[in-house]
């Protein structure tokens, strides 16, 4: 994430309950990640493939009805 300004926004898959709340950021050559609750705290850069593979990890966990569950 160096020199690029990002415009950060709630990830649709943080809940509605306060608790989860990541961001991301479309950057110029990656997907950037960080806490909302922190937002000058740490920060990730993924390429965009594997936030592409994680996304759908989740679509399909969800898909199958074990959301909320461990």
């Amino acid at each position: 994430m160096d020199g690029e300004r990002p415009h950060w926004f709630k990830s649709s898959y943080s809940g509605g309950s306060g608790t989860e709340c990541v961001e991301v950021a479309d950057l110029e050559s990656a997907i950037g990640i960080r806490d909302s609750k922190c937002p000058e705290g740490s920060r990730v850069a993924v390429q965009r493939r594997t936030w592409t593979e994680f996304v759908r990890g989740l679509q399909q966990h969800t898909q199958r009805g074990h959301a909320g569950r461990s």
